[in-house]
C-alpha cells in the first residue's frame, strides 16, 4: 500500500500505474502481491480506509451545539479535512480518478461521501427538532449541496492553490455551511 501511495505521491496517474510497478516500487513478488490483493484498485481502496475513518470520525463528532460560534468551529473542522487532503492528495485524487470508469472505487467514493451526508443530514434534522436551525429549510437538499458541493470545492482548492488559502477556504466554507444552513434566518 505504501508503495502504491509513493507512485500517486510522485505524480503517477492512477490509470497509468500497473500491478508491475506496485510490486517493483514494493520489492516483492507477484505470488505475494496476489495473496494479498485481487488487483492494484482492491490496494486504492484498503490505502483510504484509513483517510475515510478519520475523515467520517471528523463529520460524527460535528456538534452544532457545543456552546461557541459554530461558524468558527466549522472553520477549525475544514482546516483539518484540508489538511488531511492535502497530505493525502496523491490518493485522493487516485480515488476521483478511478471513480469515474472503475465501479468498484465508484461505489466507495460515493458510499464515503454518502457517510458524510447522512452525518451531516442528522445533525441538520437533530437542529431543526431543537427549534435552532429553521423549519423551512430542505435537510435533504441541504446537506447534499454542502457535502458534495464542498468536496467538490475542497478538491479543487488543493489543486489550485499552494496551501496559502488554506485558512481562508476553510473560513468561508464554515460561514457558509453555518449561517446558509445551521442558523440562516428562517423565512
Amino acid at each position: 500500500m505504501s508503495a502504491l501511495e509513493r507512485l500517486l505521491d510522485s505524480g503517477e496517474p492512477f490509470s497509468e500505474i500497473s500491478v508491475q510497478q506496485i510490486i517493483e516500487e514494493a520489492g516483492v513478488s507477484r505470488a505475494t502481491f496476489y495473496a494479498h490483493f485481487r488487483g492494484r484498485t482492491e490496494v486504492l481502496a484498503r490505502l483510504t480506509d484509513e483517510l475515510r475513518a478519520a475523515l467520517l470520525g471528523l463529520a460524527r463528532r460535528w456538534d452544532p451545539g457545543a456552546g461557541e460560534d459554530g461558524a468558527d468551529r466549522f472553520a477549525r473542522f475544514f482546516a483539518e479535512v484540508i489538511t488531511i487532503h492535502r497530505a493525502h492528495q496523491g490518493v485522493l485524487d487516485a480515488v476521483r480518478e478511478a471513480a469515474a470508469y472503475d465501479p468498484e472505487v465508484g461505489d466507495f467514493y460515493t458510499a464515503d461521501l454518502e457517510g458524510f451526508d447522512e452525518a451531516v443530514l442528522r445533525t441538520l434534522l437533530a437542529e431543526q427538532e431543537a427549534g435552532t436551525t429553521p423549519a423551512d429549510l430542505d435537510a435533504v437538499a441541504a446537506s447534499r449541496i454542502i457535502v458534495w458541493g464542498g468536496a467538490q470545492a475542497i478538491a479543487h482548492h488543493i489543486g489550485v492553490d499552494d496551501g496559502r488559502g488554506d485558512a481562508a477556504l476553510a473560513r468561508e466554507l464554515g460561514r457558509i455551511w453555518w449561517h446558509g444552513a445551521y442558523r440562516r434566518p428562517a423565512g
